[in-house]
């Protein structure tokens, strides 16, 4: 099983229309199995796709927000078609973002989409509020497995820390855990290996696997080489320039994970994003 997830910065993305396709590119030579993105944006006053014409998309029933022209799952999934690579997906959006954009994530699966689940994992619920996060769910058909892509806070913000958003998932990741289910949680988690006591020792002390950390085969993991929102003059907490590992793919229980590759970073494939992407495979 090959796994991947990218926060896409989509349509904020400068030369987006020329990423987008070499992101393309990239999916049609690897295909993971399941993909998780993160800032995949609408713009709010775009014309509406009704979902019957969405080829392969699954609505969340608890959100009821339309699916625009512009939507970047939708642009992608619908140029993979055109390439005979097919996808199932689903999106979510969370709020207003740069005052004009439905900022949300996603989550593209090779197998049909058995059900999807949005939570809210921020203290706010308000739309026009940029602090509020949600995770997005999904269980695809004849799998026990449950996919979240997931866009956190960070450590140090005052209003929305990140230790109370972890506390809300893992309540949430704990409650299936007793079904037995295998879970992932693919994503920017907006957290640095390399800093004791913060988001990322939290959550691996939480019993969870880092996919990296498990890998028989890996690089250097880094996905953030440059200045970006949320880390500028030490937002988010070390050294605005240095290097950083801050998107990772977690599971709740120890998996053989033949290799982590960093990837569209401009060595493996080119750079779509502000952040890289992270791909592993997983013995099944």
């Amino acid at each position: 099983m090959k796994l991947m997830t990218l926060n896409t910065h989509s349509l904020v993305e400068s030369s987006y229309e020329e990423k987008k396709e070499k992101f393309i590119e990239t999916l049609i030579v690897e295909q993971p199995d399941v993909v998780a993105l993160q800032e995949v944006n609408q713009t709010a006053s775009a014309g509406i796709i009704p979902d019957v014409m969405l080829a392969g998309y699954k609505r969340c029933m608890d959100f009821g927000l339309p699916v625009r022209e512009d939507n970047h799952a939708k642009e992608v999934v619908e140029a993979l078609r055109e390439k005979d690579v097919y996808y199932y997906w689903t999106w979510l959006s969370a709020k207003i973002g740069y005052g004009k954009y439905d900022e949300g994530i996603a989550l593209l699966s090779k197998k049909p989409i058995m059900r999807v689940k949005q939570f809210l994992i921020s203290q706010t619920d308000d739309y026009d509020n940029w602090k509020t996060r949600k995770i997005l769910g999904m269980q695809t058909e004849g799998s026990d497995d449950i996919f979240f892509t997931v866009h956190m806070g960070w450590w140090n913000d005052e209003e929305e820390p990140l230790k109370k958003q972890w506390e809300k998932m893992e309540k949430l990741t704990k409650s299936l855990e007793k079904k037995d289910h295998t879970i992932w949680l693919m994503g920017d988690f907006n957290s640095l290996d390399n800093v004791k006591q913060e988001g990322y020792e939290l959550i691996c002390k939480s019993g969870w696997k880092d996919s990296y950390c498990l890998a028989e085969q890996k690089d250097s993991g880094v996905t953030v080489e440059e200045e970006i929102d949320g880390w500028r003059d030490g937002e988010g907490g070390g050294a605005v320039k240095d290097a950083k590992r801050l998107d990772y793919i977690f599971c709740n229980t120890q998996k053989k994970v033949k290799s982590s590759k960093v990837v569209c970073n401009g060595k493996n494939y080119p750079v779509v994003s502000d952040h890289y992407g992270v791909m592993i495979e997983v013995e099944d």
